[in-house]
């Protein structure tokens, strides 16, 4: 079984968040880069796949030099060999066409995705790329399972949950739930010192439309300041909820 495992390069969540250029551009300014914690799962699933049914796994970015070290990570977590597609990831559907190429070239039997990325929270690349494939398509995945070419799978949908039955080749939007937080992987020193030697192929962009462009950021307000009322002073509590919260 061949497994592609897309990843996306987003800001940790610790780092602060500045922008630049008139609040036009995200500053990556002393910004530590990490694997989207959702593609982090699919990725672990992956390497699961690996250990128990020998598959084969690609990592693939679309994304800037500044990228490699996260598929290097991707690397020493234990995938085969990675791919970076040498293109600015601006608008979903691009990186969507960009992924597509390199899955339709590829000849993969699963696709793997994050549901979405931590930084613009979209959500719309793994369907777009289903789409333009005409591939079979799960969403919000939470447990996956493979027995030859028979696929059953757990998704998340409101007020519940979801048990499915498909066939390869299918492409998921993965999330929390395809491993357990305590499986997923560290690299190691074995492991980083290996991923030296794996194929990095870097491909050029094919031609596609960006269709959408950020216009301007912007943060949330500031909260208020917080007022503290006497436990016993009930009429105070009241008139604060009632006049100034508006929540009475």
């Amino acid at each position: 079984m061949k497994i592609l495992v897309c990843i996306s390069h987003v800001p940790d969540t610790t780092s602060k968040i500045n922008f630049s250029n008139g609040d036009s551009e995200f500053d990556t300014n002393g910004v530590q880069y990490v694997i989207n914690p959702n593609d982090e799962f699919g990725l672990t699933r992956a390497i699961w796949f690996q250990e128990q049914q020998g598959a084969n796994v690609t990592v693939v970015n679309v994304g800037g030099p500044d990228t490699e070290p996260t598929l290097r990570k991707a690397l020493a977590i234990g995938a085969n060999e990675a791919i970076r597609v040498n293109a600015n990831p601006t608008d979903g559907f691009f990186v969507a066409k960009q992924l597509a190429e390199v899955i339709k070239n590829g000849g993969y039997d699963l696709v793997i995705a994050g549901k979405e990325s931590l930084d613009y929270n979209g959500g719309m690349v793994p369907g777009m790329i289903a789409g333009i494939l005409g591939s079979n398509f799960l969403n919000s995945c939470t447990s996956l399972t493979v027995d030859g070419n028979n696929v059953k799978a757990v998704r998340e949908i409101d007020g519940g949950k979801e048990t499915v039955s498909t066939t390869l080749p299918l492409i998921i939007g993965g999330q929390k739930g395809l491993v357990e937080e305590k499986d997923l992987r560290i690299p190691n020193m074995r492991g980083i010192m290996t991923a030296r030697t794996k194929a990095l192929t870097i491909l050029e962009p094919i031609d596609a439309p960006i269709n959408t462009k950020a216009v301007k950021f912007e943060k949330p307000a500031p909260k208020s300041a917080v007022k503290l009322v006497a436990a016993d002073n009930l009429d105070e509590l009241i008139n604060l909820l009632h006049n100034e919260a508006k929540v009475i």
